[in-house]
């Protein structure tokens, strides 16, 4: 029997903590049989050198659980090792096996996944102690045995081992009873061995007999030793495609498409990437696409392997160039994984060419189902954006899609303002401003649909990289201001006309809870509506902004402003003004009068002050000036009055007010109660 310690010195313990330093113990189980696969690989590829002559035999890695014992042990057929490979591979900690021995047969080596010798102590971290019995493949190897309980102290000792092959039997600690059960183990070999390339078996296949699952004859395998993408696309149907898919998401609908990718330079890179369908919601879940190293599953946080926008896709990606104990900051450091990462995002924009030039009414007939998708990949990827320029098309509300080009090219003729800055008209609700969008079309200008998630984001995007375009919701302003190419038409009002028609409407707005208004006018078409509701288009963006990011909360508590644009032109409104200004000309006139010769006596006085250089003096015009603002401000108030209590005996004035807040969606409650009762009473 043999003694002695494991060499742990400074020179070695170090890379073995820097990349070993495991924070979820249930890892050892992916280790462990890592390690089988690779003393598997190892033989395969032995024997296919001619340097193992003898019979491979049954090439399969167990996982066995004897929960009476308390023990765990993985079972392989491999190389296996004698006393020196032990002392070599186990007892110096430091020393990586599958390093060596890929650089003795880099170029035809089967797949070696971990690093024997160095994963393998990740069984520690479960038990109160670990066995290693194996038998080399070596003609004439004598089989060995290895115990150690965790300590620097290990011992070894000559055995008897029927087969070629390592056991490694894990005497799991109080801490760990739950990798005793089957159903844990058989979990964690379904989340990290399943496309393993070698058989991994747990246990038997269950049966249900005499109303109870019971064991089989049958050995339950966990794996699949094929698994789809590491096959070639040329030799797969859409069926396998789709299988596939439903394996790794069971009970969710088809994907609309996928990328199959298998590049050897100048990194190993395979896998298939689905496009699931994508609606309303933006679900940017972290465990969409799982991430293997040679068929050995490393992660589902694949943040730094794929661009931020394709966590929105489903599938698998595996690369040997991806270690298996790989952290976050070193995903977002590696040069490496940064060219993956870049190489994903080309093959996706490439796909996605393809499509549009292969089929393109095909391609407009999932735009819906892709658009966030590509929207995102936009916003979030300066080169995905510059890829997909040539295939990102912009939806009009009669559902005729353009591309960028196609659009500025239908639109510069009739939709460029007074400064050569094109005006892309769009609605965010196609039902809700159905009128602003009948208005802007009746004066021949077409309205694009923007109705999704990151439209707004995509507008402001748009606008920094589209040269002299603008985006202008429709509702924004009335059809004739919403692209100004000349001088807007004057409001034909006299002060007098202007100051009556604007309290009239003042006094009869609502009340709305955040939200303020403006009366404005504009002398539009005869047959246009006497009043309309807009929106500032910055003021709009602002507000909307704010609510989806931090640090906007000043224009996020602001009320909303909204415009009531009086059309002068407009019959019920010219009728409105002639009416008013008869009815209220002798009273306000008088009025108005005695305004204007305070606010010249004020004035007056103020410039009297100025010269003034005794306190007292200042004092004294000042309190005369304070007496006349207040005469003034009774004289305003005489006059609103008077204006107010004359609006309030016009149903028609407050029927054009409705009718506005009506078409923008503004008329609800008892507001909306009161307008029907008014309509019909005026019926």
């Amino acid at each position: 029997m043999a003694k002695g310690k494991i060499g742990v010195t400074t020179e070695n313990i170090f890379p073995v903590i820097k990349k070993f330093l495991y924070s979820d113990h249930e890892i050892f189980l992916r280790e462990l049989v890592s390690n089988a696969i690779d003393a598997t690989q190892k033989l395969k590829t032995l024997a296919s050198f001619g340097e193992f002559k003898g019979e491979l035999g049954v090439m399969d890695v167990r996982v066995s659980v004897d929960k009476e014992a308390g023990t765990l042990t993985v079972s392989d057929h491999g190389i296996g090792m004698d006393a020196d490979d032990i002392e070599k591979y186990i007892n110096q900690i430091a020393f990586s096996g599958a390093e060596e021995f890929l650089e003795k047969y880099k170029d035809t080596a089967n797949s070696i996944i971990g690093h024997f010798g160095l994963g393998f102590y990740s069984a520690f971290m479960v038990s109160k102690k670990v066995v290693i019995r194996s038998l080399s493949y070596k003609e004439g190897a004598e089989a060995v045995e290895w115990t150690c309980d965790g300590s620097p102290e290990f011992e070894m000792h000559a055995t008897e081992k029927e087969s070629r092959g390592t056991d490694i039997i894990l005497y799991i600690d109080d801490d760990n009873k739950e990798f005793l059960e089957q159903a844990r183990i058989d979990a964690l070999l379904k989340k990290y061995c399943r496309f393993l390339p070698v058989p991994v078996i747990s246990g038997k296949v269950q049966e249900w007999k005499d109303g109870k699952y019971v064991d089989s004859d049958k050995d339950n395998v966990v794996n699949s030793t094929e698994p789809l993408w590491t096959k070639k696309p040329s030799e797969l149907s859409d069926k396998d495609y789709l299988e596939f898919y439903h394996e790794l998401r069971p009970g969710e609908e088809d994907p609309m498409f996928w990328i199959h990718l298998n590049v050897d330079y100048p990194f190993n890179l395979t896998g298939i990437l689905y496009f699931p369908k994508i609606r309303n919601n933006i679900d940017i879940r972290q465990n969409r696409i799982q991430l293997y190293c040679n068929q050995v599953y490393v992660t589902d946080q694949v943040e730094g392997v794929v661009p931020e926008f394709m966590m929105l896709m489903q599938g698998v990606i595996d690369s040997p160039d991806i270690p298996l104990n790989v952290s976050r900051s070193y995903l977002q450091a590696d040069q490496q994984v940064k060219k993956i990462s870049s190489y994903i995002s080309k093959k996706v924009a490439e796909k996605l060419d393809r499509m549009f030039k292969d089929d393109r009414k095909a391609f407009e007939q999932k735009w819906n189902d892709i658009e966030v998708f590509i929207k995102y990949g936009m916003l979030t990827d300066e080169k995905f954006y510059e890829s997909s320029k040539k295939f990102f098309l912009l939806r009009d509300v009669n559902d005729n899609y353009y591309t960028l080009d196609e659009y500025r090219t239908l639109v510069e003729s009739t939709q460029t303002d007074r400064e050569g800055n094109v005006i892309y008209l769009y609605a965010t609700d196609k039902t809700e401003q159905y009128s602003y969008v009948t208005s802007a079309e009746e004066k021949g200008y077409n309205v694009l649909l923007l109705d999704g998630q990151l439209d707004q984001h995509l507008i402001h995007m748009l606008e920094s990289k589209l040269e002299k375009t603008r985006f202008v919701r429709v509702d924004s302003d009335t059809p004739e201001r919403l692209i100004v190419k000349d001088d807007t038409a004057n409001s034909n009002l006299s002060p007098l006309e202007a100051d009556i028609l604007t309290g009239m409407f003042r006094s009869q707005l609502p009340e709305l809870k955040d939200i303020n208004f403006i009366v404005e006018y504009s002398a539009l078409s005869k047959n246009d509506a006497p009043a309309t509701v807009t929106q500032n288009e910055m003021m709009r963006r602002m507000k909307e902004m704010a609510a989806l990011q931090p640090g906007m909360n000043f224009y996020g508590s602001m009320p909303a402003m909204y415009a009531l644009v009086v059309n002068t032109e407009q019959p019920s409104v010219r009728k409105l003004v002639e009416e008013g200004k008869n009815a209220l000309e002798s009273d306000l006139v008088p009025v108005r009068g005695e305004i204007e010769t305070l606010n010249g006596e004020i004035e007056t006085l103020r410039k009297e002050m100025n010269d003034k250089k005794e306190d007292s003096e200042k004092e004294t015009l000042k309190t005369q000036i304070s007496d006349k603002e207040k005469t003034v401000e009774e004289k305003r108030t005489q006059e609103e009055k008077l204006v107010k209590d004359y609006a309030s005996t016009q149903p028609v004035l407050k029927q054009i007010i409705d009718l506005a807040l009506l078409q923008s969606g503004l008329l609800k409650g008892e507001n909306l109660t009161a307008f029907i009762r008014r309509s019909i009473s005026l019926l």
